[in-house]
């Protein structure tokens, strides 16, 4: 028997420790629960949080597919909203040219097909042109970028400053709603 004692007792020591910590978490678990660091483990009817994620959108029926790249991602308990943050977006409408998105912060409303980003945001075509705002909405249904802010437009050849704007992918057509103040290059009069 004590040779038996001798040689288990690393294994019956660790076996006592598991269940007083078990007794003691049993006993106290309200008290646990409400501890800072489990706390912030436990959702409390926040939904999901994430970080550094890659995400893709391309469902036919929604009309426009799209990548998010983002640092933090918070999914509603509904899992109706998705908000992030420091992200990086591309547009991909069907046969036109693809758009990427940067900036602060954005919501997705999966309902309504809606995403609203704001935040430092700048966006870049393929075919060459340069948005910058503060905020827009992208309409993933109709394809269409819309913002009531301060915006500055850079192509080749010319700029543009104006507020609100009205951007239709499916269409390739631009409109600056108010304000609009023009520059022409030379290299465009030639």
């Amino acid at each position: 028997m004590k040779k038996f004692l001798k040689r288990q007792w690393p294994l019956i020591g660790v076996g006592v420790l598991v269940a007083l910590v078990a007794f003691h978490l049993i006993k106290s678990d309200e008290a646990w629960i409400k501890h800072p660091l489990v706390r912030g483990l436990i959702s409390e009817g926040e939904g999901l949080s994430l970080k550094d994620i890659h995400y893709t959108q391309n469902d036919p029926a929604k009309g426009l597919k799209w990548i998010l790249d983002a640092g933090e991602v918070k999914i509603s308990e509904d899992k109706k909203t998705v908000f992030f943050q420091d992200f990086r977006m591309k547009l991909e409408p069907k046969n036109r040219p693809f758009i990427k998105l940067k900036g602060k912060r954005g919501n997705y409303f999966r309902g309504s097909g809606k995403i609203n980003l704001k935040g430092n945001l700048e966006s870049n075509s393929e075919n060459g042109y340069r948005i910058i705002t503060e905020q827009m909405m992208v309409n993933e249904k109709s394809g269409q970028l819309t913002t009531d802010k301060l915006v500055k437009i850079f192509g080749p050849f010319f700029s543009i400053e104006g507020k609100g704007l009205l951007v239709d992918l499916e269409q390739e057509k631009l409109k600056v709603l108010s304000n609009v103040t023009t520059i022409v290059t030379e290299e465009s009069l030639i």
